[in-house]
Parts: C-alpha cells; sequence; structure tokens
C-alpha cells in the first residue's frame, strides 16, 4: 500500500484499540514485510520468529503454497454461506477427519480458537444434559464469554463475574508440584487423585466436560506425564463426562504430531483447534468431533452458527497447509529438531545459565523457565508481575530483540515457538541469541555462576 511509517504509527495509535492493553502508552512496532521465518520493521531491522507472531505461524510468512491456495480460491468462490457446500470446506473436513484420532469425523468450522472452545462447551453441555465444566487454573482458552470464564489464569480476572458452572482444579507440573510429588509418576497420580476429589466435590453427575489444553501453551509448555491424559479419559468414562481437549496452540504440527493427543495415544470426545490449521493466513478454527456427539444433534438442531464458517479462502489455505505437511513430511522435520537441537542446546544453556530453572516441550514448542535462585525456586519476577516488577523479563526479551530474535515470554518464562519450516542453521542462531540474551537474566540472579565461553553448536 505504500504508507510510510510515520502514517503507520499514527493510524494505529490514533485508531487501533489493541487488546489486553492500556493504551495510553501503547507504542506498537510498525511492521513492513515478512518472508519465511523472518519479518521487518521499516527501519530494516529483521527478526527471526521464534514466537511464530502468536503460536500460529507454522508455516512461516508468505509462504508461497498458501499464498497460491488464497488466490486461485478467490478466483473460483471467494465466499459462501455455511448452510451451502463448497470443495474447500469438504476438503478440509475430510482431511481433518481422517488426521485426526479415534471416530473423530466430523468438523464444525469457527474463525478462531475461542469460538472452537465456545461451541465445544455448548456441544458438551446439549450433549450431557449438564451445566459444569472442569478447566485448568493454568490455561488460557479465549477470550469469549465461555471461554474466558473457563480460562484459569490472571486475564480471567478482569472478565468476572463470568459464566456459571466453571470449576477450576490444578494440573500437573512437576517443577512446581502442588502435590509434593518428586517424579512424573507420582505427579501423574496425584493430579489425577485431585481431579477426583475436585469432580466428587462437585458432584459428577452434574459435570458436562473437562476442557484441558493436551499441552499447556501459554501457561508454561507443560507437557503431561505419562499416564495423565489416559487418567483423564478413565475418569470422562466412569462418570459420562466429556473430554475437551483444546489444541488451538499444538495441534497441526506444533509437537511432532497432527494432533497432540496422539502422542499419548488418547482419543477426547472433542478436539478443538485454529492457529496452525493454515498458519494464521485468513482466520479459521474449529471443533473436531466424535460420533458420539454427533449423534445428538442428527435430529435435534445444534443451536449455534457463524456467518463466516468454514470460509472457503481459509479452508482452502488448510487445505494446502495439510497438502505441503505431507510432501515435505514436516511432522518428522519437527519431532527431529525438537530432539537433535533444541532439546540439547537447551540442556546445554540450563547448565551454563544460574537463572534457568528448567527447561520443558517437545517438537518445537519449548519453555525455559527462569529464577532468582535455583535452589528455592524463586521466579525470576512475581506471579502475573507487570511494570517495575516485570522489569527482568522486559529487559531480556529487549536483548533478544536487539540480537534479532523476536521472543514469546509469559510470567517468568521464555517460550521457543518458530515456525515449523524453520531450519537447522535458522534454529541454531536463534538459540544462539538466547543463549547470549540469558546474560541478562543471570544478572538478576542471587547466586552467580560461571559462564563457560564456549559455543553451542560447532
Amino acid at each position: 500500500m505504500g504508507e510510510s511509517e510515520g502514517q503507520v504509527r499514527r493510524d494505529d495509535s490514533e485508531h487501533v484499540f489493541h487488546s489486553w492493553s492500556a493504551q495510553r502508552d501503547l507504542n506498537s512496532l510498525p511492521i513492513e514485510g515478512a518472508a519465511g521465518c523472518f519479518f521487518w520493521d521499516y527501519q530494516g531491522h529483521r527478526y527471526l520468529d521464534f514466537a511464530s507472531q502468536l503460536v500460529y505461524a507454522n508455516l512461516g510468512h508468505q509462504h508461497p503454497a498458501l499464498l497460491d491456495a488464497i488466490k486461485k480460491q478467490a478466483a473460483t468462490l471467494c465466499t459462501v454461506g455455511p448452510s451451502f457446500a463448497n470443495a474447500a470446506r469438504g476438503e478440509l473436513a475430510r482431511l481433518i477427519a481422517e488426521r485426526a484420532p479415534g471416530d473423530l469425523n466430523h468438523v464444525f468450522f469457527t474463525n478462531g480458537g475461542t469460538e472452537a472452545n465456545e461451541h465445544a462447551i455448548r456441544m458438551a453441555r446439549l450433549h450431557t444434559g449438564r451445566v459444569k465444566v472442569l478447566s485448568a487454573y493454568r490455561s488460557y482458552h479465549g477470550a469469549t464469554a465461555a471461554s474466558i470464564a473457563a480460562t484459569g489464569e490472571p486475564r480471567r480476572w478482569g472478565s468476572e463475574p463470568g459464566m456459571p458452572g466453571i470449576v477450576h482444579f490444578l494440573g500437573p507440573y512437576r517443577y512446581r508440584s502442588s502435590f509434593g510429588a518428586q517424579t512424573d509418576e507420582q505427579e501423574a497420580h496425584l493430579a489425577l487423585a485431585h481431579l477426583r476429589q475436585v469432580l466428587e466435590f462437585e458432584g459428577p453427575q452434574s459435570v458436562a466436560a473437562i476442557l484441558l489444553e493436551t499441552v499447556v501453551g501459554t501457561n508454561g509448555v507443560l507437557v503431561p506425564p505419562a499416564g495423565y491424559l489416559a487418567g483423564v479419559r478413565q475418569l470422562c468414562d466412569e462418570f459420562g463426562i466429556v473430554m475437551i481437549c483444546d489444541e488451538v496452540m499444538v495441534g497441526f504440527g506444533r509437537i511432532g504430531e497432527w494432533f497432540a493427543v496422539q502422542a499419548w495415544g488418547v482419543v477426547p470426545d472433542l478436539i478443538t483447534f485454529a492457529k496452525g490449521v493454515n498458519s494464521g493466513y485468513v482466520p479459521l478454527g474449529g471443533v473436531v468431533i466424535s460420533e458420539r456427539i454427533r449423534a445428538t444433534f442428527m435430529d435435534r438442531p445444534y443451536p449455534g452458527g457463524l456467518t463466516y464458517s468454514g470460509h472457503p479462502l481459509a479452508c482452502a489455505v488448510g487445505v494446502a497447509s495439510i497438502r505441503f505437511f505431507e510432501h515435505t513430511d514436516l511432522l518428522a522435520h519437527v519431532r527431529e529438531m525438537g530432539e537433535t537441537v533444541v532439546g540439547p542446546a537447551l540442556e546445554q544453556i540450563a547448565a551454563r545459565h544460574p537463572s534457568v530453572g528448567e527447561v520443558r516441550g517437545r517438537g518445537l514448542m519449548w519453555a525455559v523457565e527462569l529464577v532468582r535462585d535455583r535452589d528455592t525456586k524463586e521466579m525470576m519476577v512475581p506471579f502475573n508481575a507487570s511494570g517495575q516488577e516485570n522489569q527482568p523479563m522486559a529487559r531480556l526479551a529487549l536483548r533478544c530483540r536487539e540480537l534479532g530474535v523476536w521472543p514469546f515470554t509469559h510470567f517468568n518464562r521464555l517460550h521457543i515457538a518458530p515456525p515449523l519450516v524453520i531450519s537447522r542453521t535458522e534454529l541454531q542462531q536463534g538459540l544462539e541469541a538466547v543463549d547470549q540474551a540469558l546474560l541478562v537474566a543471570d544478572a538478576y540472579c542471587s547466586k552467580s555462576g560461571v559462564r563457560t565461553a564456549e559455543p553451542i553448536f560447532v
């Protein structure tokens, strides 16, 4: 469009109302362009996108196959209402169903992840005739009425009182175990015992669904210990509860599987998705639905819908994305990069930086948890810190950007979630920058550590 940087800044500051922000002090960075795993500003500063924007640009920026899909679909059928059948929508639904676990054979399309969770909750309540929904404290499920109520973290607070019937519980997190566990096995067992107790206190006959992120995303990259998801599935079966897995962030390859639950051999009743289904090129989300849930609405109308449900442009990009995944065996690439590059590098980083309490993750989704003291596990910044309290993390993020890497930070963690198409060389470049930037965090530690001079990659 050719606007100057100054015009972009003025239009943004004077007319755009930004999410999750106090508007007065905003100073959004104008972005001129992007390609592959990089984007750049008007001053020519290039940033390696180590956050995939908001963990959705799985195929990176300006991907030729996705751009071509948009152009071809726009030339054929740019838009059509959700009551009609069209090739792009039907093909994408079939491709998703073929890759989903078990008998999750049907797809309800939405415009994003929060709507997907809204509709999954509605489906579960109508299917069971029950009201209550259990979700974890360490979770984020979206910002609309039901999804923000189900969210466990502090972004929920400003919307309370919210939709009734939501009950929160504690999921597994062995590094900061709420149950005193010493091993992953103990953490899984005790977390399931806690969940059973919450069900007993709430009355399992009143619980419609247990909603959980298969791998907790923004709130820690918490990979579930072996047996936990299977245990949740067993509880749901025992009490006739719908199991909903929120895979808005981890679906479509983020951990090296089409759907993350497949890594643990678990089949939920509903899976919600968005983000990586088409790398966010056109807004798209949805719910993958089991035969059992679908049967509830075979002769009873489902009371919900969206004007742009299954938009042809969005679905065409989703089809192209799945085809590219398979043509390039991208899932194998993600697993290889996690196992041979990110995991080993983060182990070295943890050993050389006293500010690193723990590293954890899978595929191309990892968290570096930062502490002031490894022995006490005191967080680098307080829970839900802002302003001056959050200065260490703000300085760390700034240092990453100075080194050419755009980071994802939340609370006391630095997350690593680059585009899945990232090369080994680009990934190493980003991790070396993280290694350098963590010297900023080390300065806040109560005990000094010895920083070795050797590079991570030789």
